[in-house]
């Protein structure tokens, strides 16, 4: 039973960073740019988060910073495909290699250190003290708290929303909203730069709160599972949710599996996760092929006005 509990506590933690990036980078899709430079959003988020809260003492400024870090770099993306209408499969592969060697220059001089700053775990009054479930779901940061309230309203606001609308217009049917007078342009442009904001608040996330350490490539390729899990939740906010915790628990399963000594090659174990996503990307994507369900018509292509 421990065992299992503990799996499930880890997974909760692990598949917080991944739902912040995915539920990004479901807003940017939403409104019809692809941005596969998550993963160096993450690294830049993850290293600039770290050297914040080494410098400042304080883990909060730093998750901030992160936030800023990844909007900055998300900015670019969406200079870059929306207003010079670049290939944006192109122009993500090239940020997240971008982002990889800048994290890594930046944070030469940090690898080994400690943040003095830290977010510690804040129990639910009551429900912490539950038998069994108590400690696994109820005693957690507020990171951890925040991300189903940030899923749901991010529904909310897809779905019961005029800018909700305007975004699944640009996503979906760009010159028809254009001609409607919906501001597709920008809302592309802040769809691009949050969705960047969420993916350097989930890179921080791993190395200010989680391992409190900074190490090259740390985010070990989970911003391409963030983009996976918008497939796999059909770009609904809160399926996505649900597809980071399940990632989540399988990838603290394998820590699990390890720390008990399972006689099995611990570089299978690491296997096990994306193995499972790429499983379930399989099946989704053949579910998609029959039926386009939620993905946004525009995906991928860029709008010109002139073209309307």
């Amino acid at each position: 039973m421990t065992f299992w509990l503990n799996s499930v506590s880890v997974g909760i933690v692990l598949g917080t960073p991944l739902a912040y990036a995915a539920l990004g980078e479901l807003i940017a899709e939403r409104a019809g740019v692809m941005n596969l430079g998550v993963e160096g959003m993450m690294l830049i988020g993850a290293v600039v988060g770290f050297i914040v809260t080494v410098r400042t003492q304080n883990a909060f400024l730093g998750m901030a910073g992160a936030v800023v870090a990844g909007a900055a770099l998300a900015s670019v993306h969406a200079v870059m495909t929306v207003g010079l209408r670049v290939n944006q499969i192109v122009m993500g592969l090239t940020l997240t290699i971008l982002g990889a060697g800048l994290s890594a220059y930046l944070g030469a001089g940090y690898a080994g250190r400690r943040p003095g700053g830290e977010i510690n775990a804040i129990p639910i009054p009551v429900l912490s003290q539950l038998p069994v479930i108590g400690s696994v779901l109820f005693n957690h940061d507020v990171f951890v708290y925040a991300v189903p309230f940030i899923a749901i309203g991010i529904w909310l606001l897809i779905y019961r929303t005029r800018f909700g609308l305007w975004l699944r217009a640009a996503g979906e049917q760009p010159a028809a909203a254009d001609a409607s007078g919906v501001p597709v342009f920008l809302i592309r442009y802040l769809a691009v730069i949050v969705g960047g904001g969420f993916a350097g608040l989930a890179g921080a996330y791993f190395s200010v709160v989680y391992t409190r350490s900074w190490a090259e490539g740390m985010t070990g390729g989970r911003g391409w599972i963030a983009i996976a899990l918008v497939i796999f939740g059909t770009w609904n906010p809160i399926v996505v949710l649900v597809g980071a915790l399940i990632f989540g628990f399988v990838d603290g399963l394998n820590f699990q599996l390890q720390s008990v000594g399972v006689p099995v090659s611990s570089h299978l174990l690491a296997m096990m996760p994306y193995v499972f996503t790429l499983v379930v990307l399989i099946i989704t994507w053949t579910r998609l092929r029959r039926r386009r369900v939620g993905m946004p018509e525009a995906l991928g292509l860029p709008y010109e006005r002139e073209a309307r």
